[in-house]
């Protein structure tokens, strides 16, 4: 009798600690490292202000005074906007509240591209969100491309350490000369250093900002396993806070974009402290990727047989 008693102890136990797990890979509620609050640096700026509609039209709806917009997906379809400038470089980030229920399929994307202007070497930095078929389990990915490189796909994926479709949270993009980073909440969960490794596809063009929601049935949800369910439509992904702090492109100008004149520029983010990571926000990298990177393409031996250099030189 004893010994079925600690068995089935055993067993509980067992059971208990194989759901912790799946509860942390499928992004638990944690409270994240201490790191500076870039987003508080910039102002905001308005919809109507900073961007046009990309496509459509009717499912662009502009909330609270153009401070904010909900861009729907239903089976008619999806919607977007880009940015009405063009940048050399910049800050870029957008508070975003995700559709809830049965997502799978669905994309919500937030990423710089040059792809209308250079559509055979276009540069590219993507925040794309992958829907589920379980309500919280929302991933992001993220991904750049350089000079048409889009044969060599840099994902990383991870799960989130909230769910993203109870409030707004925050998606930021660090794009200069020195790195790229990705951000939210102000953690950055990813840096690309500008390296020699990396020179060759480093995004290095102006680039417009986009927002976007979509049907990637496809290929999002376990290789299109699971496509889009419109009748849970329509899927409604929320932006506001948009903050667009950079070097506006000017093609007409025949003098030099912007200052890149090292690190005594005071430019607001090609400056000293935007060259590298602060210790806090070292912190909060190692935090994140330790936690929620489920998927890096630099470990991913059976799809690339070289791994591209810049994974040599981490």
């Amino acid at each position: 009798m004893a010994f079925l008693q600690e068995r089935l102890l055993f067993l509980s136990l067992l059971i208990f600690c194989n759901i912790i797990v799946e509860v942390s890979s499928r992004g638990a509620y944690y409270t994240p490292p201490k790191v500076p609050p870039l987003t508080d640096r910039f102002s905001h700026i308005s919809i109507n202000q900073g961007f046009s509609e990309s496509f459509g039209h009717s499912n662009v709806h502009l909330m609270n005074n153009g401070s904010t917009a909900n861009l729907i997906l239903d089976k008619a379809s999806g919607s977007g906007l880009v940015s009405r400038n063009k940048y050399n470089y910049g800050f870029f980030s957008a508070a975003i509240k995700l559709p809830s229920d049965f997502t799978s399929g669905v994309v919500v994307a937030f990423y710089l591209t040059n792809a209308d202007i250079f559509p055979h070497n276009h540069d590219e930095i993507d925040f794309e969100l992958l829907g589920h078929e379980k309500r919280r389990d929302w991933v992001l990915q993220t991904n750049i491309y350089g000079n048409g490189s889009v044969r060599t796909g840099r994902e990383e994926k991870f799960y989130l350490w909230f769910d993203p479709t109870e409030e707004f949270h925050h998606y930021s993009i660090l794009w200069n000369n020195h790195h790229i980073v990705f951000l939210v909440d102000n953690v950055p969960v990813r840096e690309v250093p500008h390296n020699d490794a990396i020179s060759s596809v480093y995004p290095s063009k102006p680039m417009s900002l986009h927002a976007t929601i979509w049907d990637a049935s496809q290929w999002a949800t376990h290789g299109g396993k699971y496509p889009v369910n419109y009748k849970y439509a329509p899927f409604v992904a929320s932006f506001g806070e948009m903050e667009l702090e950079g070097c506006v492109s000017n093609p007409t100008n025949s003098g030099p974009p912007c200052s890149r004149s090292g690190l005594s520029s005071i430019d607001p983010v090609e400056g000293e402290e935007f060259a590298k990571l602060s210790e806090q926000q070292i912190t909060g990298l190692e935090w994140s990727r330790r936690k929620f990177m489920f998927y890096s393409y630099c470990k991913d031996t059976s799809r690339y047989k070289v791994l591209p250099p810049e994974c040599k030189a981490k």
